[in-house]
């Protein structure tokens, strides 16, 4: 691996996850907790790519609407689009950069769940963490995180089917006229999307270790609940962000 990758990144996470085991002998537990340290880490990240896709999908009838009123104009079409986010204060790239900054610790995660459930080598142990020798991939005395897990794979895609739920739009009413045929067709691509996404996450978890399946359904499921939250407090506060609701593919501001 990169050196700096893993100064900065792998042997902190990989010290955290050792020293972990050596307090509580389950690798179970221990992935359970070292996603919920990177979770309360990263959630001003996760926050502002939740609210960026939410205010995208939010603005979608609007940017349908300019498509149709400027048909094969593309220069209007961008200027009208870039004035709806300039006007509703969206970011485009809101939703992208938050998760391009987290994907090198997700790759560092990895790199150390690998290495912890084949008992790889410890030389990166820093001089106060002890080295437990060997750590056994059992978890509760029932699961090997270190083979292939049916139930963790199928409970990461149920999760990201819960978390993908909430974004996803219905198809506009028939009464929404000329502009409802490409809104309806958005709205069949979201759901292509809404389960496509799951069945890729369990044929994927399928193919990897259980430690791993644990740890992709446990932060998305965290997700989800993140989402959740902030959606419930938006609906309680009446959207005084200032963003819209979508219902039936109708805007309600």
């Amino acid at each position: 691996m990169n050196g700096l990758f893993t100064t900065i990144l792998y042997q902190p996470i990989f010290n955290a996850f050792v020293a972990l085991y050596n307090l509580i002998p389950d690798v179970g537990a221990v992935i359970i907790l070292i996603t919920l340290i990177i979770k309360v880490i990263l959630y001003p990240l996760n926050k502002k790519a939740i609210i960026a896709q939410k205010n995208m999908a939010e603005l979608q009838p609007k940017m349908e609407a300019i498509k149709q009123e400027f048909k094969g104009d593309q220069q209007k079409i961008a200027q009208a689009t870039m004035q709806l986010y300039k006007e509703n204060k969206v970011n485009p790239l809101g939703s992208c950069l938050p998760i391009l900054i987290q994907l090198p610790i997700f790759i560092a995660i990895y790199y150390v769940l690998r290495a912890g459930l084949s008992n790889g080598s410890f030389d990166l142990l820093y001089p106060f963490v002890s080295n437990p020798g060997k750590i056994n991939t059992t978890s509760l005395g029932l699961i090997d995180l270190a083979g292939v897990s049916y139930v963790l794979a199928i409970l990461a895609g149920a999760a990201q089917f819960w978390q993908a739920k909430m974004m996803y739009r219905k198809s506009p009413p028939k009464a929404a006229g000329a502009g409802g045929k490409d809104e309806n067709m958005m709205a069949m691509m979201n759901k292509q999307m809404l389960y496509m996404m799951p069945v890729m996450t369990v044929i994927i978890g399928m193919s990897l270790p259980g430690g791993l399946s644990l740890y992709w359904f446990v932060t998305t499921l965290l997700t989800a609940l993140q989402q959740k939250m902030m959606f419930r407090k938006k609906n309680e506060a009446g959207g005084s962000d200032g963003s819209s609701c979508i219902i039936e593919g109708k805007i309600i501001n």
